[in-house]
């Protein structure tokens, strides 16, 4: 009796010991963004813009908190914005799109510029890259020639 309570208690243990690594591993590589191939984020880049339905929560969310000063809840204030913005009619909610409208285009324009920029700079450090391999080069070779004398003379 003794033998057979460590063997499956082990085993139970080591199946959840197992996912668990799994789960270790999965997040690490999720959250390891620069070691794992993924590019680091660009702090110069554009944010994308909000939608309808954030242009508007803006506005509910100042109005809710002067209502319910004392609500400190981040859910209540999503579920009674999301419950108001299911009731708004198309009429009501235009203001709102058109405010996200003007926003998308804003950022489709720093986007471009953006973009622009970024092949520019991109064209740049390519050329500098290869200006500074020729005189790399250039370096190695004439080290390399200045060597082989120094050793044909040591021959002598």
């Amino acid at each position: 009796m003794k033998g057979a309570k460590p063997r499956s208690e082990p085993k139970k243990a080591d199946a959840k010991l197992s996912v668990n690594k799994k789960r270790g591993a999965s997040t690490k590589a999720v959250g390891a963004s620069t070691k794992k191939g993924k590019a680091a984020k660009d702090p110069n880049k554009p944010k994308r813009p909000a939608s309808a339905f954030f242009v508007f929560m803006e506005e509910f969310r100042k109005q809710f908190n002067k209502d319910h000063p004392d609500n400190k809840s981040v859910s209540a204030v999503g579920k009674a914005a999301g419950a108001k913005w299911k009731s708004l009619s198309e009429a009501e909610k235009a203001p709102y799109v058109a405010k996200a409208d003007k926003r998308k285009a804003d950022y489709e324009k720093n986007m471009k510029a953006y973009n622009k920029k970024q092949a520019e700079g991109a064209n740049a450090a390519e050329e500098e890259v290869e200006s500074e391999k020729s005189m790399s080069e250039v370096n190695d070779d004439e080290e390399g020639e200045e060597e082989g004398s120094d050793e044909e003379e040591d021959d002598e």
